[in-house]
């Protein structure tokens, strides 16, 4: 990487700080891009040679978010012996991130925007479509270690991760002891279910 080059990743790194900052303050829709060009010195044409737009830019900081948690998880996963006890550590991380996280109000807002440009819509499918894979490929890996029964993979983690979706949603005002609480009861009713058995 030559001088340019770094010049402007730290640019781009810069604008990105400072934006997860405002957004985390004000929200997704009080933020606008002269909020973040006060904050940073760039220009507006600086910020979107790099982000093309306010939307794009929250997109990228999600996308960091999303592979801040992998790397998380995947240093954490490792302390379980089961899938099953997987489950439940990754149910006990995501409760945290949804107490914790600085840009979990303003990811609420963007995501229920109603007016939405075609290419910000591909890419929040696109952000599904690596959370489908990832519950898929760990939820097959407990299928073909003889954990979970034999399922369709693709189905339940649509329905997995609809329900984390559902939880982040309806433990806004939740205590933290509550939401630990309602994340264990909804794997543990995902993993074994409510019904008895009939004799």
């Amino acid at each position: 990487m030559n001088k340019k080059q770094m010049q402007s990743e730290q640019t781009k790194k810069r604008v990105a700080e400072a934006a997860r900052s405002l957004f985390a303050l004000k929200g997704y829709k009080a933020t606008s891009i002269e909020d973040i060009v006060a904050a940073t010195g760039s220009s507006k044409g600086n910020i979107y040679y790099h982000f093309k737009s306010k939307e794009g830019l929250f997109l990228y900081l999600f996308d960091e978010w999303d592979r801040e948690w992998e790397e998380n998880w995947e240093k954490k996963q490792w302390q379980y012996q089961t899938m099953k006890e997987k489950l439940f550590g990754m149910a006990e991380q995501l409760a945290l991130e949804d107490l914790n996280h600085p840009l979990n109000r303003a990811a609420e807002e963007f995501f229920h925007l109603e007016e939405k440009s075609n290419d910000v819509e591909e890419r929040i499918k696109g952000i599904y479509q690596n959370h489908f894979q990832f519950f898929e490929t760990f939820i097959q890996r407990g299928i073909n270690q003889g954990e979970f029964k034999h399922v369709n993979a693709k189905h339940l983690a649509i329905a997995l991760e609809s329900m984390f979706v559902g939880l982040s949603q309806m433990s806004r005002a939740a205590s933290s002891e509550d939401v630990g609480k309602l994340y264990q009861s909804a794997v543990q009713a995902f993993l074994f279910g409510i019904a008895m058995d009939s004799d």
